[in-house]
């Protein structure tokens, strides 16, 4: 976080500091939140933030705090950003990179033990889960819901996840668990496929 602010200092004027702002306003603790951003901004699939992409990002972001910006200044952003994050220089931001761009807070699922607990301690622990996840509170996860979920879950396993590489454990996850081929996964489909039983 240190390092944002003094690299956002050396390159963007004081009066203009979007992302101090930005950092400030909206660090996001949830991943599906933080997946539902992705999916909107990796408008052609590929698994990848693009900097034409970032671009669109970005200004969306200044026209939400109704901050206007020239052409140019968009360009020395994105380019700024890209340079900042972009870790292998590959011109691509992956699921990682635009993590530390978003602040997104440490992966809930490492809160829990699931493997060292009873079965009543993990029937427990499940709804906690469930409930962190499914925030639309329908009693099902869907669309992002199930991103957020997959990423933090795979994350465990595999720390460099790639867009490409979560698109692939989603489809993995829906065909196992979603039953009733809805598109959703339910919770009892999910503590089905968890092995757990819930209720008294």
């Amino acid at each position: 976080m240190q390092l944002w602010f003094a690299v956002a200092n050396i390159f963007l004027p004081e009066e203009e500091n979007f992302l101090l702002l930005f950092r400030r306003e909206t660090p996001l603790d949830n991943s599906v939140e933080f997946m539902r951003i992705w999916r909107r901004y990796d408008a052609d699939s590929s698994g990848f933030i693009s900097a034409v992409e970032l671009k669109s990002f970005l200004e969306d972001l200044f026209e939400q705090h109704n901050k206007s910006i020239t052409p140019d200044k968009l360009e020395l952003y994105t380019n700024t950003i890209m340079k900042m994050f972009d870790k292998n220089q590959d011109g691509h931001l992956d699921l990682n990179d635009m993590a530390r761009i978003l602040s997104l807070k440490e992966n809930f699922l490492l809160k829990f033990e699931m493997d060292a607990c009873s079965q009543k301690d993990r029937a427990r622990d499940f709804e906690k889960i469930f409930a962190h996840y499914d925030v639309s509170k329908t009693g099902a996860l869907e669309g992002p819901e199930v991103d957020g979920f997959v990423k933090d879950m795979m994350e465990l396993v595999k720390p460099n996840l790639t867009g490409t590489d979560l698109d692939r454990f989603k489809q993995a996850l829906l065909s196992h668990c979603d039953i009733n081929r809805d598109g959703k996964i339910q919770k009892n489909e999910l503590a089905l496929c968890l092995g757990l039983k819930l209720g008294p």
